[in-house]
């Protein structure tokens, strides 16, 4: 299975799990703490994989524009989220949180495979 597949994958039925387990209490916030951290993971690998094929020098500049973009697009995400849509906030940053530092972990695992190549 390839990174994006297993990183979807993951969080799609930790999603479904959670919303089991803790009932409608938990949507839409567990919901939408998923899914800015899972979109930005499976483009920021994306964009990773393709740099690191084709020039692996720029693979160290990519990361790290990335990670002010991603610095931006988070903090406008979270706010949006709590004040434009009025989600609740304890359950909207547990699951926010859980979910960005979950896949930044998975996606640290797969540089650290994909360097090996």
């Amino acid at each position: 299975m390839t990174p994006i597949a297993w990183m979807a994958g993951a969080s799609i039925v930790s999603w479904l799990v959670a919303s089991r387990a803790v009932g409608a209490d938990a949507n839409p916030e567990v919901l939408y703490g998923m899914l800015a951290p899972l979109v930005v993971a499976v483009v920021s690998w994306i964009v990773i994989e393709r740099t690191y094929r084709s020039n692996p020098d720029r693979l160290m500049r990519v990361m790290v524009e990335g990670l002010a973009v991603k610095a931006v697009f988070f903090g406008a995400y979270v706010a949006g989220m709590l004040r434009v849509f009025g989600l609740r906030p304890v359950p909207f940053v547990v699951s926010f949180t859980s979910y960005f530092i979950a896949l930044h972990v998975t996606e640290a695992v797969f540089l650290r495979r994909l360097f090996k190549f």
